[in-house]
């Protein structure tokens, strides 16, 4: 299992990027949108769109209130993702909603997106792991946070690792840097090399998690089901959006299909039009599944 080796501001990359982006990114206008559900059912995400343009914020100070955290994450994720979903780190325990089978535990969410897929947010202590494993027959945990998002909501990393050895659970990472499409389109093939491997394998369900569980994860389930469930890219995306209503980078996943599909192409991804490699042929497919099954040993 990994540990964390590098240490880094995640507050300052959230400012960092914000400031990168500021200038080139509209202002959202008009009404605020509501996407929520009934605060008493599992996995509430609430949606509202800024009125005026993101203002720059000091980081938090050390030991900062997980609200303070909270509202820069959801101000980045906004901006940077241009989506109006939010992160609440902090709900509480709360029911199961069983009909939409979005599901909460603490201040964790997830959703059920086929019989062996979970996508989710992150665990945070190991009472969420206990419950993965118990009530969700968890059996593998594919995580693709980097450390800093790890050390910027203060999980104790460690006693995750640890439970889930006690638990026999496989605790995979493959981290991408959250807000970034081209660390998200690198980072794809191997992700996903993970999670085709893991359910293969068949003893137990796969829950893929990054921070809130509405970019970097779904985006991972979306290129699995795209590229190993015979789906085109839109018909996997809609599957995955209208069970978890996120706001994964589309074109991300499009780079990454045109990075394993490519055979001697000269042409440049960023030149084609904004529709290619929505879909494959069968024979794009069967080339991009072995170059993914071939990423397993790294």
């Amino acid at each position: 299992m990994a540990a964390i080796t590098n240490s880094c501001s995640y507050s300052s990359v959230f400012m960092s990027q914000l400031q990168k982006h500021s200038l080139a990114m509209p202002r959202s206008h008009g009404p605020a949108l509501a996407f929520s559900r009934n605060p008493h059912k599992a996995g509430r995400i609430t949606s509202k769109l800024p009125e005026t343009g993101v203002q720059k914020q000091s980081p938090p100070a050390a030991g900062g209130g997980s609200r303070h955290k909270m509202d820069e994450y959801n101000v980045a994720m906004k901006r940077l993702m241009r989506n109006p979903y939010e992160y609440h780190h902090d709900l509480g325990q709360l029911p199961r909603e069983k009909k939409n089978r979005f599901f909460g535990h603490s201040g964790m969410n997830y959703t059920l997106i086929t019989d062996n897929l979970i996508v989710g947010s992150q665990p945070q202590k190991p009472d969420d792991i206990e419950h993965l494993n118990q009530e969700e027959s968890v059996a593998y945990i594919l995580n693709l946070q980097q450390d800093g998002d790890i050390e910027y909501w203060g999980i104790d990393f460690q006693s995750i690792l640890k439970k889930c050895q006690e638990l026999g659970i496989q605790h995979i990472r493959r981290p991408a840097r959250d807000f970034d499409p081209d660390s998200l389109r690198s980072g794809l093939p191997k992700a996903v090399s993970s999670l085709e491997w893991a359910i293969s394998e068949g003893k137990g369900r796969v829950y893929v998690h990054c921070t809130a569980g509405l970019g970097r994860a779904p985006a991972v389930a979306i290129a699995y089901l795209y590229w190993f469930c015979d789906m085109n890219l839109n018909n996997a995306y809609d599957m995955l959006t209208i069970k978890r209503p996120c706001g994964p980078n589309k074109k991300a996943i499009r780079g990454a299909t045109y990075d394993l599909a490519k055979n001697g192409w000269k042409e440049p991804f960023e030149s084609l039009p904004e529709y290619a490699f929505e879909d494959i042929a069968d024979w794009e497919r069967t080339l991009i599944q072995d170059r993914v099954r071939s990423l397993r040993e790294t």
